[in-house]
């Protein structure tokens, strides 16, 4: 017993449609395929010819005639609440992100995936990583700071980020830092001899100790300019030392120098080996070191 198929019709509006969607590389392939079997059907395929054509079960064609004769364009569409239901909304995300903001289970120094996901019993492990990716948050990473004392923080930070951002014209803007305490290791360079004759030069685990030196270092903002003196102590007169040859690299020039709030950089009655009423520039002190109690 044969069937026949049932017959579809096209208005001009309904094959351009179609044909739009059929020919799409952005829409959902489960649309272009129904779309290209309602254009082969009005062309007067049969059912099975179709199928055939599109590699798919006649009873899928035979399915999308009968809708597309009833619906039209609509039917080929899916209803809404179709689809996968979300497992996971915005609620579980806020529960995940107050529970690392709890104290970790005895016995855990930190939060992890793991133990986020037992704690609240009804989420993945992968989703509370997911989550923690999302906003950045790392459970292993530890910030600490510290809260400035002094009351004259704020007008000094803004001192310095003037500095940087907008430094005064024609002057000369240095900041100054040093490393205390680096070995000054002198190391026995010699040669490996190999086996097939061949020689490798280079330095040997051995060497030998010659105590410790500071480098000062100041840096030219504007030019990158780094200027370095080796000091074997880190006193206030090699700071003082250092400094006055920074000084006069920059003859008649206004100098705005920021440092951190180390004693053996405080001023005292001769800053840089000059009268107070002569120092040749301001000092400013570093909004990275202000937070530290003077």
């Amino acid at each position: 017993m044969s069937y026949k198929s049932t017959r579809i019709e096209l208005t001009g509006s309904e094959r351009t449609t179609l044909e739009s969607w059929s020919n799409s590389h952005t829409a959902e392939q489960r649309l272009v395929l129904r779309s290209r079997i309602i254009l082969a059907a009005a062309d007067t395929m049969g059912t099975n010819a179709i199928a055939k054509k599109l590699n798919i079960r006649p009873a899928t064609v035979s399915k999308w005639r009968l809708r597309f004769a009833k619906q039209r364009v609509v039917g080929l569409l899916d209803k809404e609440g179709r689809g996968r239901k979300r497992r996971y909304t915005e609620e579980t995300t806020k529960r995940i992100l107050e529970q690392i903001d709890k104290k970790p289970p005895s016995g855990y120094a930190t939060w992890t995936g793991k133990l986020v996901a037992e704690a609240l019993g009804d989420v993945s492990a992968d989703h509370v990583w997911a989550v923690l990716r999302k906003y950045g948050i790392q459970l292993q990473r530890r910030r600490s700071w510290c809260i400035s004392t002094d009351p004259e923080f704020t007008a000094k930070a803004a001192d310095v980020v003037g500095l940087y951002m907008d430094p005064p014209e024609n002057a000369v803007v240095i900041s100054v830092d040093e490393k205390p305490h680096i070995q000054a290791l002198e190391r026995a360079q010699g040669y490996l001899k190999l086996p097939n004759g061949r020689a490798l030069t280079g330095f040997s685990h051995e060497y030998k100790r010659h105590g410790t030196t500071t480098l000062f270092a100041a840096l030219d903002v504007a030019t990158g300019l780094v200027q370095a003196g080796h000091y074997k102590r880190r006193r206030r007169v090699d700071f003082l030392d250092f400094m006055n040859g920074v000084v006069a690299a920059y003859p008649e020039k206004e100098l705005h120098v920021i440092l951190d709030n180390l004693n053996t950089h405080k001023p005292q009655e001769r800053p840089l080996a000059r009268p107070a009423s002569e120092c040749p520039f301001p000092l400013h002190a570093d909004p990275r070191k202000l937070a530290q109690p003077n």
